[in-house]
């Protein structure tokens, strides 16, 4: 059976299939940013969107029998979450399914991160237990408890997050101040690998919630400073892998030993990586994995069907 699956989020159009369980093509085109912005607006997110989407989707559908599609719908499985972005996959997903007669299953897109990092992986099998996910990218810094759904989704409940700004937010803030082309998660990590100099960060914790915002003003002094730009970029990603650790010790503490899952774009980064996986045996995506993508919605439509 082929699953298709869509994700229309603020950063990157992308639609992917599975088939038989297996992701078959993983297809993404980032969303245009004009040099030195920030990001998009919602509405400039959307219209991009439905731009882009037809020239992936072109790509999967000829002879192809699709069975079912899976779609981010909200950021986050939440009251009230809700995001213009996910509207034109919604949309579409729903037009082709009433065109084709199949079955169309909504998801957030954090829970399309967290399938997407567990197929990477090759941990799908954490679906059916209880782990402690973290979600890091441009829109969001979370720690969620994870526990299986009905149909085998992943049902996330907040457990600490970044009080202020979001982990991406830092990356790029830093990477636009030392002249990089946003996104600049890959160009500030390159920046990084080349400082050999010692780093030292105290992460700013409350409780097991994190504050990030002190990371882009102490940047902006070390610049001010005179401070190299690649010992620029290893204090910030330093301070970003920091941060994660002082929150993953804290709810490990709290919640009792638990398999931990790192996913979203900001985790794609080797530093954090190194840091990180080996002293939680942490779960990781390889890159295009790790990125916004549509692979995890339609791994998890494809289950939807294996739990009738």
């Amino acid at each position: 059976m082929k699953v298709l699956g869509i994700d229309t989020s603020n950063y990157t159009t992308s639609a992917a299939l599975c088939h038989e369980g297996n992701i078959a093509a993983n297809l993404k085109l980032p969303l245009p940013v004009a040099s030195g912005q920030r990001g998009l607006r919602q509405s400039e997110a959307v219209f991009h969107h439905t731009r882009q989407l037809p020239r992936l989707l072109e790509q999967l559908l000829p002879d192809r029998e699709l069975g079912m599609i899976g779609v981010s719908v909200t950021p986050r499985q939440a009251e009230g979450s809700y995001m213009p972005c996910f509207l034109t996959g919604k949309g579409f997903a729903l037009a082709m399914g009433a065109a084709a007669g199949i079955p169309v299953k909504f998801f957030s897109h954090q829970q399309g991160h967290i399938a997407a990092a567990l197929y990477s992986a090759g941990k799908l099998e954490l679906l059916k237990e209880k782990f402690l996910a973290f979600h890091v990218s441009g829109g969001t810094t979370e720690a969620v408890m994870v526990t299986p759904g009905p149909e085998g989704e992943p049902q996330a409940a907040i457990l600490a997050q970044s009080l202020d700004l979001k982990a991406g937010q830092a990356v790029d803030r830093v990477g636009l101040m030392l002249g990089m082309d946003f996104p600049c998660g890959p160009q500030l990590e390159r920046a990084a690998l080349a400082w050999e100099g010692k780093i030292t960060v105290k992460p700013v914790l409350k409780g097991a919630d994190c504050s990030l915002s002190g990371i882009e003003n102490h940047c902006k002094a070390m610049l001010a400073q005179g401070h190299e730009p690649a010992e620029i970029a290893c204090w910030c990603l330093e301070a970003i892998v920091a941060a994660l650790d002082g929150m993953c010790r804290q709810l490990l503490e709290e919640y009792g030993p638990l398999p931990v899952v790192f996913s979203g774009g900001v985790c794609s980064n080797s530093i954090l990586q190194k840091r990180l996986a080996q002293k939680y045996s942490a779960c990781f995506a390889t890159p295009e994995f790790s990125a916004d993508n549509a692979a995890g919605v339609a791994v998890l439509a494809y289950r939807s069907r294996l739990c009738k």
